[in-house]
């Protein structure tokens, strides 16, 4: 089967934030392109599955005005992003130095932000995963953002666990992009 991962739009929020876990919308315009982009690749009664965020829901939303076929999705709040707890809203740039380091000190367990870490977003990913592995043999869409989509690339790629920040995936489709992996 194939698992299309699709992340949302861009946010309407300036450059430079940090909003992993923030329930911030995407620009309308741009989430209804993003929609239109994807919408004929998909095959017939795609099975959608959306993150628990706005900005998901928006595109899982536009999706729906223009494939019918596809059905309501199924919200599933371990497709949210990563939660960065105090930095949540804050600039990445005034992030202090030594945050970042405790993080890459300890990539696995470290909770950037004090609420979550690498392992516990990739276990909750794997979760999810694990649930369409048995049960699903059509493709399956996934609306989701840019941390889960490299998490299932992590554990396709090297299993639920991992050590070093070294061995996190580095790519991730742009707002409103989508890549395609076979489980």
């Amino acid at each position: 089967m194939k698992l299309w991962l699709l992340r949302h739009a861009p946010v309407m929020l300036g450059p430079g934030l940090c909003y992993g876990s923030s329930d911030v919308p995407a620009h309308a315009a741009l989430t209804r392109e993003a929609a239109m982009a994807v919408s004929p690749l998909l095959p017939p009664g795609t099975p959608v599955w959306v993150s628990g965020l706005l900005r998901a829901q928006q595109l899982a939303a536009a999706l729906q005005a223009e494939r019918s076929d596809l059905g309501a999705a199924r919200i599933d709040t371990r497709l949210n992003e990563m939660d960065f707890g105090v930095w949540e809203l804050q600039r990445w740039d005034a992030v202090p130095p030594e945050a970042f380091d405790a993080w890459m000190a300890d990539f696995a367990h470290h909770r950037f932000g004090g609420v979550e870490s690498t392992q516990m977003l990739l276990y909750r990913v794997a979760a999810a995963l694990g649930e369409l592995r048995p049960a699903t043999s059509t493709d399956v869409l996934w609306i989701t953002h840019a941390g889960v989509i490299r998490a299932v690339r992590h554990i396709l790629a090297q299993g639920v666990h991992i050590r070093e920040a070294a061995e996190w995936p580095k790519d991730a489709p742009e707002p409103g992009g989508w890549v395609t992996v076979e489980l």
